[in-house]
């Protein structure tokens, strides 16, 4: 496993980061399918003896049942050893219907639901998820920077994030550690935020890093998910045109092949090529994956690849 520092956070971030939306299960909300208990915990085990030590949650996965998974696995020892992310804002009522609440009570409310869940006196790190177009975020960091103050968190920050946001934020208290979507397809924070993420040594959670499987291959234009995936219905999945995607990979797969790579490998590379990031986190489903993503650490594309790679997506999906 390689390291990197977490921005200003003295901690030595694994690179490849847990996303522990794939240990949601049949709880619903933000979930990739079933997946039981005992399942859980063996992938979290398993990504933590294979030096992972980023595992990002958020009470939207699963409705909870993320967190408590999450929690359930990382006991003892393993808490000490584990860096534990998660979110507030993301909520819903008892129909589960789901809503963005940054309000001060309900973060305050939502820090101490995930500490139970979690079974855990403190979160590493604690994010706000989504910015709240009714509620201002120095309200609702003012709570982060108060629960850091009081232990129960030891680094917050921002997820989602733009400019505005973070300035605003950034009045109040220190934002410590962003998380946002890079990936060979989205660039939009590379090319907006890195820089001053840098600038101000804040360290960056890339998502979105496999790209819902279609970088690995998993997810073809055929593929159907069972009803407790959220790619079965959500809007902004099936809703979404991704033809080009499957059509860039169709071409770049090529490449990669006649050079001995996988898409694993192109998708770890190219997040890991920006010094901003941190840690890239990636969804896995059982033991073998996870084993496949750190293996994909040894096998970096050269720059000329790259290129290649990044010339065959500009000219189909700018087309």
């Amino acid at each position: 496993m390689l390291y990197r520092r977490f921005g200003q956070v003295a901690f030595d971030a694994s690179v490849i980061g847990f996303g522990a939306a794939s240990i949601s299960g049949d709880g619903g909300g933000y979930s990739f399918g079933q997946i039981t208990d005992d399942a859980s915990v063996e992938l979290v085990h398993t990504s933590q003896d294979l030096g992972i030590n980023v595992f990002d949650t958020a009470p939207i996965y699963g409705f909870g049942q993320s967190e408590q998974r999450l929690g359930s696995a990382l006991r003892g020892s393993r808490r000490d050893k584990a860096f534990i992310a998660s979110k507030c804002g993301i909520t819903w009522d008892q129909q589960r219907r789901v809503r963005i609440d940054n309000s001060a009570s309900t973060t305050r409310n939502m820090l101490e639901q995930s500490l139970r869940r979690l079974d855990t006196d403190w979160l590493d790190l604690y994010l706000v998820h989504w910015p709240d177009p009714e509620v201002d975020i120095r309200e609702t960091y003012e709570v982060l920077v108060r629960a850091k103050e009081e232990g129960k968190v030891r680094a917050i920050g921002l997820s989602n994030t733009n400019q505005a946001e973070l300035t605003l934020a950034q009045e109040v208290g220190p934002v410590e550690i962003c998380q946002g979507q890079d990936s060979f397809f989205e660039s939009w924070n590379r090319r907006t935020l890195f820089k001053g993420f840098q600038d101000e040594n804040v360290g960056f959670m890339a998502w979105g890093t496999l790209e819902k499987g279609i970088l690995t291959g998993r997810v073809t234009p055929t593929r159907e998910y069972d009803s407790d995936d959220v790619r079965s219905h959500a809007p902004w999945w099936t809703e979404t045109d991704h033809s080009k995607h499957f059509r860039v990979m169709k071409r770049v797969q090529i490449l990669l092949e006649d050079n001995g790579h996988t898409g694993l490998d192109l998708a770890l590379s190219h997040v890991l090529r920006a010094d901003a990031v941190s840690t890239a986190l990636c969804g896995a489903r059982t033991p073998e994956q996870v084993r496949g993503l750190v293996a994909a650490l040894n096998h970096p594309l050269s720059d000329d690849l790259v290129r290649e790679c990044d010339a065959v997506r500009s000219e189909i999906m700018d087309s």
